[in-house]
């Protein structure tokens, strides 16, 4: 069931079904603002004060999921997504979001959005609008809300005796200090904490292999699934998957590979959206075999 509503102030699309709502905003945008079970907590973390001036104008986090184009440069990166959204209603479980083309950079974004059960698909369209080539990668972003950990799955253990190659790249920022203590690197799970009480901020970049990462708070776990294509050039020397925090802010992030568009193409990302639940273990072991045996269970 797709219906108007007013959702903090912006009007926006509620989709629903017995096991789950989530909002779409047509006020900005394209923008996600709310998952949650049926009558349960929202997910999605919203930060409806913030704001960064650039020569573009003024971006806004506003919070939940949003897309953007990697790699990250200033200005054009955060390019203001303050208008008003083209929507279309596609059928009783199913949205499409379009923003206009942007004015500096050239590009249109677009999400198809469905919820079936109380799962999400998300379909994610950047179309070069211009008259050059453009070289970029798809990149979707989801700020949570605050108190929660990431959670992105470790390669397989495998012996040194059994194999000797490089699992993946796990990639750092200058800002990265893996000395943080919202850090845990298990053997099968590796976690950042999204904690208030620190003020700087840290990333945390993956060839993430395994194709989800998920995020953990108050017995309710979010997952996200996504590609990974093997030799395709990923940005971010080779990164898939992403997680930032600073104090009570959050972000879990999937990208695509980057692709030159020549004028008129259109660069395409999907995500899978699960949530459920569930009072995870306190070793990480059992942690893993939880998540595991929920996405096993989940489609």
């Amino acid at each position: 069931m797709v219906e108007e509503t007013l959702f903090s102030g912006y009007q926006s699309l509620l989709l629903s079904t017995s096991e789950a709502e989530l909002v779409v905003t047509t006020s900005i945008g394209p923008r996600i603002l709310c998952y949650r079970l049926r009558d349960g907590e929202n997910i999605l973390g919203l930060h409806p004060e913030a704001s960064q001036k650039n020569q573009l104008g003024v971006w806004k986090p506003y919070g939940g999921h949003r897309l953007w184009a990697a790699p990250e440069e200033i200005p054009r990166t955060y390019y203001p997504d303050n208008d008003r959204v083209e929507y279309e209603i596609l059928d009783e479980h199913s949205v499409r979001l379009r923003a206009q083309v942007e004015r500096v950079t050239k590009i249109q974004k677009e999400m198809r959005v469905t919820l079936r059960g109380s799962n999400v698909t998300i379909e994610h369209f950047i179309q070069n609008c211009g008259e050059k080539p453009l070289e970029l990668a798809p990149w979707s972003l989801t700020i949570l809300r605050s108190g929660g950990k990431v959670i992105i799955p470790q390669e397989p253990f495998r012996s040194h005796d059994e194999y000797l190659l490089a699992a993946r790249p796990l990639v750092l920022w200058h800002f990265t200090d893996l000395s943080d203590p919202r850090f845990h690197f298990g053997k099968t799970l590796i976690e950042l904490e999204c904690n208030e009480q620190f003020s700087e901020p840290t990333k945390i970049g993956a060839m993430n292999k395994q194709c989800w990462a998920g995020y953990y708070s108050n017995k309710l776990l979010f997952i996200k699934e996504f590609d990974y294509r093997p030799g395709a050039n990923y940005p971010d020397y080779g990164s898939n998957c992403e997680a930032y925090t600073q104090a009570g802010f959050v972000e879990l992030e999937s990208l695509g590979p980057m692709e030159l568009l020549q004028p008129g193409e259109t660069a395409k990302h999907r995500e899978t959206w699960k949530l459920r639940e569930i009072d995870l273990p306190i070793s990480e072991k059992a942690r893993s075999e939880a998540i595991g045996t929920m996405l096993e269970n989940a489609n």
